[in-house]
Formats: C-alpha cells, sequence, structure tokens
C-alpha cells in the first residue's frame, strides 16, 4: 500500500507536522528550565535526576498504548491520529502553564509528570502520521520536515526566559520562588502549544484503513483491556530485528540528551559562569544563558534538517552513516564543553550538539518505518519509545551520578564527558545495522 499514497507537497508535509512545534515548545522548556525549577525549590545537584524520573517511567507506558489504541481508531471526520492530537494538547497546555507556579519539590516533580504524559500523547500519533501518508520514497524528507519544525520550536523556546528578562521581566524572585521570567515563558510556551497541534488538526485529513472490514475485524478480535495488553506484548517479542538494533543506538543517544537536560544547567552555571547561589542575580543570569546555548542547538538542528530536507528529496541517502556521523559530532561537542574557557564559545558546542539532535529525530524513525508492518504503525513506533525511555530511567535513578563520578570525577561538569561518550557509542552503534531497506530510502 506504502507505494500507492501519493506524493505530498512541501507545505502538505508542514502542516501535517506543525503541530510538533507546540510539542518541542513543551520539551524544550521542560528540558531547559525544569532543572533551574528544582534548584530554585532547593534541590541538590544529585537529587535532580531522581525528581526527572517520572517522565520518562510515564513514556514507558503511554507510548504503546497510545500507539496501539490510535491504529485502532477511525473515525470519517476525526481520522485516526487527530483525536490523541487533541487530548494530548489539552493537558498539556495546562501542564505547562502550572508548572512554574510550584510551590514545592513535589508539586514541580507531579507538573514534570504530568505534563510528560500528556505531550506523549500527542508525540508518538505525530509520528505515525509521517507513516501513515507518506510512500517509502519519502519517509526520510518526512521525518526530516518534522525535524527542521522541531528545531524551530526548540531554538525560540530555549531563549524564551531570556526574551522576557530582554523584554522587563523580573528574572529574580525570592528564595523558593520560580521568576517571572520562567512563568511567562512557560505560558507562551502553553499557548503555542495548543495553536499548533489545532493548526495541523484544521488542516490534515488522514486515509481510512486501506481494507474497512479488515480492520473491523481486527479490531474486535483485540477489543478489552487485557486483549490490548497481551497484543503489545506481542509485539515487542515479535518486533523486527532492525528495531533491536536501532534500540542499542537510542540507547546510548538519549542517556546522554537526558544527562544533558538534567545537567546543564547546573553544570555550566557553575563550571563557566561560576554561579551557585540560585536566588542571585549572577545564576539567574546564567541560567537565561544556558537556555540561550541550548537554543543554538536547536537552531543548528533547523538549519541541518533544510539541508538534509533539500538532500533528501532529490537523491537517496545513506541513513545509517549519516547518522552514525552526525552522532559523533554530537560527542564532541559534548566533550568541548568540559575545555571551555569564554562562554561564547558554547555555541560551537551545542552547534554540534543540534547536528545530532536533527538526525535523532529523523533518521532512526525513517529507518524504523521501513522496516515495520504499516498497519501496526503506531504500536511499533509506541514500542520504539521504550529505548528512549529506559535509558532515561536507568540514567535517572543512579546511572548518570554513578558513572560520570566513577569515571571522569565528582565535578558536575564531568556530567558532560559522559554525555559525549555515550553519544559517541551511539554513532559506532549504527555499524550493527545491516538491512538494505532500512539503510537507504
Amino acid at each position: 500500500m506504502t507505494e500507492q499514497k501519493k506524493r505530498l507537497s512541501f507545505w502538505q508535509i508542514w502542516n501535517m507536522s506543525f503541530g510538533f512545534l507546540g510539542i518541542q515548545f513543551g520539551f524544550a522548556l521542560q528540558g531547559g528550565f525544569m532543572s533551574r525549577i528544582f534548584q530554585t525549590l532547593g534541590a541538590d545537584k544529585d537529587t535532580i535526576p531522581f525528581l526527572w524520573i517520572a517522565a520518562p517511567l510515564t513514556g514507558l507506558l503511554v507510548q504503546p498504548i497510545v500507539g496501539y489504541l490510535s491504529d485502532r481508531t477511525w473515525h470519517p471526520k476525526f481520522g485516526r491520529r487527530k483525536p490523541f492530537f487533541f487530548i494530548g494538547a489539552l493537558l498539556s497546555t495546562v501542564a505547562l502553564f502550572f508548572a512554574p507556579y510550584s510551590s514545592a519539590l513535589w508539586m514541580a516533580a507531579g507538573a514534570l509528570w504530568i505534563l510528560d504524559a500528556s505531550i506523549n500523547i500527542s508525540m508518538e500519533p505525530f509520528r505515525a502520521l509521517v507513516a501513515d501518508k507518506l510512500p517509502d520514497s519519502q519517509r526520510s524528507y518526512g521525518f526530516v520536515v518534522q525535524t527542521l519544525i522541531i528545531g524551530i520550536g526548540t531554538w525560540v523556546a530555549s531563549n524564551l526566559p531570556w526574551m522576557m528578562t530582554q523584554l522587563g521581566v523580573p528574572n529574580t524572585a525570592p528564595d523558593g520562588v520560580v521568576p517571572d521570567s520562567v512563568k511567562y515563558a512557560f505560558g507562551i510556551g502553553a499557548l503555542v502549544l495548543f495553536t499548533s497541534i489545532l493548526y495541523t488538526i484544521l488542516t490534515t485529513e488522514e486515509y481510512p484503513p486501506e481494507n474497512m472490514e479488515e480492520f473491523e475485524k481486527e479490531k474486535a478480535d483485540s477489543s478489552g483491556f487485557m486483549a490490548g495488553v497481551k497484543e503489545i506484548f506481542k509485539n515487542i517479542a515479535g518486533m523486527p530485528s532492525v528495531m533491536k538494533k536501532l534500540g542499542v543506538v537510542q540507547f546510548f543517544s538519549w542517556f546522554a540528551f537526558f544527562t544533558m537536560w538534567s545537567f546543564a544547567t547546573p553544570a555550566i552555571t557553575e563550571h563557566v559562569f561560576g554561579a551557585t547561589d540560585t536566588t542571585s542575580a549572577a545564576y539567574n543570569d546564567a541560567a537565561d544563558s544556558v537556555g540561550n546555548y541550548l537554543g543554538t542547538y536547536g537552531l543548528v538542528s533547523m538549519i541541518y534538517a533544510l539541508i538534509l530536507a533539500f538532500v533528501a528529496s532529490r537523491i537517496r541517502i545513506n541513513r545509517r552513516l549519516l547518522h552514525l556521523g552526525s552522532l559523533i559530532a554530537g560527542g564532541m561537542g559534548f566533550i568541548l564543553i568540559y575545555f571551555i574557557s569564554e562562554p561564547w564559545m558554547l555555541h560551537i558546542s551545542f552547534s554540534l550538539v543540534g547536528i545530532a539532535w536533527a538526525s535523532i529525530l529523523s533518521m532512526p524513525y525513517a529507518m524504523l518505518s521501513s522496516s515495520v508492518n504499516p498497519r501496526k504503525m503506531g504500536v511499533y513506533m509506541g514500542i520504539f519509545n521504550m529505548f528512549i525511555v529506559i535509558p532515561q530511567i536507568i540514567a535517572a535513578l543512579g546511572g548518570v551520578n554513578f558513572l560520570y563520578k566513577f569515571f571522569f570525577g565528582e565535578a558536575v561538569i564531568n556530567t558532560m564527558l559522559l554525555a559525549g561518550a555515550m553519544l559517541i557509542l551511539a554513532g559506532f552503534s549504527n555499524l550493527l545495522i545491516t538491512d538494505k531497506k532500512a539503510i537507504h530510502d
């Protein structure tokens, strides 16, 4: 069926992926500033990963279930994936808006949990929608356009607190209170999240199941909670070989990025700016700057995705070698942070990280979507998320704290060395992938 699907224009692909702008606003604000909120509320650096653990745990449960349900959903007006876009958008908007108003650590951790669960409800169907609507020959192109939108969202959202400060919004607050600059940023992010997902819902049509009779029969045969659980575990046990090998790549990749999200603010504010007092203007200005530098990886991922979109629309690309080189570049970017003597040099480091980020958000999904049953695209995309959240759970349960101290030493900046090593391992793990259909369009 996939090759019978009509080729879509750039703007059609843009419209169907535009909701990812809002999703990435949520993820970028979460990844760039939740650790800052935790520190403001009194969290010790070593406890920060534990405060993040609810997010990947939720993803481990939510993604396969949402994928399974969306595969078995069809409505002539609302489609298959779009109902999940809307539900996730509503919940995410509320959680994102209220997160910086937390007055205690348990409230902030709870807000992160709800936010991540809600974003996951929308995110997985967006991945499946690209595979639903595009022929194999446009899969790489489609995921790269999605990555372009994600890059825009990362860049803008990461800079929002800094922008608010430049506009005169207070960037400091009493002990235990999150500054207004962060609250305004999260409020804007909530608005963008909802409106961008709504735009995709209103501008995109979905294909009905190819064989409605067979679709209804499969849905009836697998109705009920236990039948659904059984089907999900059956698909986990029978996952394609390519998916397992990509899982190794994903494990090291997402361990590295979880390390960055949870430790970049304390590591860089301390090592590069020499600021540790969370109530001081020096710390809050430094934390804004960290967000600004994190935005660089979003900007570069956007530019890199533009280049990839141009190339992928014209020639066949070797996904494996492209992903290998991109991840190694990102690993070197993390390692360079340790040796930085001037803050502006962080732009160089995070530019390299941005190359890896663009590839992580496109190449694994392009390789996977060419190797699985299209009727099970949703559930397999959800199961594939296991290889994103399991490394984050391991990292949160002490993996990061143990590994960076064991191999590199006690200083918190050594977390960036660990992230770099993990990303380089992820790069070389691509050599495990040998399936020709996954490697090429």
